[in-house]
């Protein structure tokens, strides 16, 4: 041996600089280099064994599989998740039923870690649904229909309240209440005094409201009876059935059908009857109050006169 001193600038031929990851600069990290570690296995350039390298796929992620050939650890588990919420699975109930329950707990209860810190089988629970529950009254459009009912109730209300005034008081040379009474009398009906005032009565009063629209189904059902016994009166006095000419009965006939009419749409909102409900869309009521006329005009001519008013 020689104290000759070593150079600093010769390199020792049996030096092997380490393997530093900035001297390859592609993304990646080649295993080509390897060396033997103290126990004689097979290692890289950083020492890691070459059957532990870096996942490339994700079929090479420790998940949990349920395959036996698969040789990936079971205990693993895969990032949480918070779950988000979504109104749309819960619009149909407010809560969840027995069955999403159960599957919802079975779809967590492999995981090693409380979910948002509650258990792993409970329930999930979304809030109910408002329920809107006041009424929005919609206009409808009606169009003219008020003008031609009000046109129509005038018309056939001026028409009844006239004829009752020709008999109750004898205006525009009508035979009063006097005249009407022996009318009814030589006619053949009975009871002619109370009768006389109460058809009297019944056309006054019935043809005013109808022009008001007040209290219409009931006034369309009083004029309604009176013609009715107009109608039988004129057609007994001829034999045979008559519809036209100076005994028919054609225009008795058009004032019944104009009251049933009438009784059955209502008054229309041009009324004082115009903000209750049965005065545009009459139901029932206009069934009841029609029914009614119809039974009180014949039960009058069948009791108190009972005369065929079409075979005589």
């Amino acid at each position: 041996m020689t104290d000759t001193p070593r150079d600093p600038n010769q390199q020792d031929p049996s030096y092997e600089p380490a393997e530093s990851p900035y001297d390859n600069p592609t993304e990646k990290i080649s295993p080509t280099r390897s060396g033997s570690d103290a126990s004689g296995a097979s290692t890289t350039a950083f020492g890691a064994q070459r059957s532990d390298r870096l996942p490339r796929t994700d079929d090479e992620l420790d998940f949990p599989h349920s395959s036996a050939s698969d040789k990936r650890s079971t205990d693993a588990a895969p990032t949480e998740k918070i779950p988000t919420y979504r109104p749309s699975a819960f619009a149909d109930s407010p809560t969840q039923t027995a069955a999403t329950a159960g599957a919802t707990s079975n779809a967590y209860s492999d995981r090693p870690t409380e979910y948002l810190g509650e258990s792993s089988d409970s329930t999930v629970a979304a809030p109910a649904a408002p329920v809107r529950t006041e009424t929005v009254e919609v206009p409808a459009r009606r169009g003219t229909t008020d003008l031609g009912l009000f046109v129509l109730r005038v018309a056939i209300g001026a028409v009844f309240l006239g004829h009752g005034l020709q008999k109750l008081v004898g205006l525009w040379n009508g035979p009063g209440l006097d005249g009407f009474q022996n009318l009814l009398e030589e006619s053949g009906f009975r009871y002619p005094e109370i009768l006389a005032i109460a058809a009297a009565a019944g056309e006054t009063l019935g043809g005013a409201l109808l022009i008001l629209g007040l209290a219409t189904p009931l006034a369309g059902a009083a004029v309604l009876a009176t013609i009715i016994n107009a109608w039988c009166f004129k057609q007994a006095a001829e034999p045979g059935l008559q519809f036209s000419g100076a005994t028919g009965v054609e225009y008795e006939t058009v004032l019944g059908f104009a009251a049933a009419a009438i009784i059955l749409t209502g008054p229309g909102k041009i009324a004082f009857d115009g903000r209750r409900g049965w005065a545009t869309r009459p139901r029932i009521g206009s069934f009841l109050a029609l029914a009614v006329g119809i039974a009180a005009g014949v039960c009058i001519w069948i009791f108190l006169n009972g005369a065929n008013p079409v075979v005589r």
